[in-house]
């Protein structure tokens, strides 16, 4: 018997893809969005919908999540995981960069939590995953701007929760330290790039995706009573 529908954004690597895969071996009925639908399909995991669509897209996200409940009943979860990392230093750092992460790190967490809250809400149960980072706790050189989205992340978590919890749906944040994902090929400031994968190595190497997914399928598993509102982790080496 196939598990209920569970909604991931950015599903087309990295975390995205872990957990996906996880997910589907878990049971699960999936609805994976992302720009590359080439990436989604490529995955060909059973009883899942794939739907290329950015999520700053409010209205395309809404129609995709429509289209999966109808095939395969209400969400009974999303893993807002989709976002940009573009490090650079305020003095010179493009603002579109800026405009990028505040779009897909904060306005696509709302836009993911408002295409399935209503209806979690009206059925008193639902689980809100969001994918933050250990910079939504702490701040990091060349980071300002993404942490600013990241801190973001985890405020509108708290909050969220203040206002569902006595409804039944739970929200949860997943903070990754560094993990091996495309993200920190999208910076264009190649220097800090270099920094940056000089600072992993130091730690022994980031996180494997897999390890990230398996937190949150942790968090989701809980009793519908029990929300563990926030996971950070992180590999052992890294200090910060």
């Amino acid at each position: 018997m196939s598990k209920p529908l569970i909604v991931i954004t950015g599903a087309s690597s990295g975390i995205g893809a872990a957990t996906a895969r996880l997910l589907s071996a878990q049971g699960h009925h999936l609805l994976l969005l992302a720009r590359r639908l080439d990436k989604l399909q490529e995955l060909g995991l059973p009883e899942t919908l794939c739907r290329k669509v950015d999520v700053t897209d409010r209205d395309a996200l809404h129609v995709a999540v429509r289209e999966a409940e109808e095939r395969f009943g209400p969400a009974d979860a999303i893993v807002n995981n989709a976002g940009a990392m573009l490090l650079g230093r305020v003095e010179d750092q493009s603002p579109e960069e800026w405009d990028r992460m505040i779009d897909l790190n904060i306005k696509g967490v709302l836009y993911g939590t408002r295409a399935v809250l209503p209806g979690m809400l009206a059925r008193g149960a639902g689980t809100i995953i969001n994918v933050s980072s250990v910079a939504g706790r702490k701040t990091f050189p060349n980071h300002t701007a993404y942490v600013g989205t990241k801190f973001a992340v985890h405020a509108m978590s708290e909050n969220l929760r203040k206002e569902v919890a006595s409804s039944g749906v739970r929200v949860v944040t997943i903070a990754p330290g560094a993990v091996e994902t495309e993200l920190l090929s999208h910076t264009s400031d190649e220097q800090i790039k270099q920094d940056y994968e000089v600072w992993k190595k130091s730690a022994g190497g980031a996180l494997d995706p897999q390890a990230v997914a398996e937190a949150i399928a942790y968090a989701y598993h809980q009793p519908s009573s029990v929300t563990i509102r926030e996971i950070v982790l992180a590999a052992t080496g890294q200090e910060a």
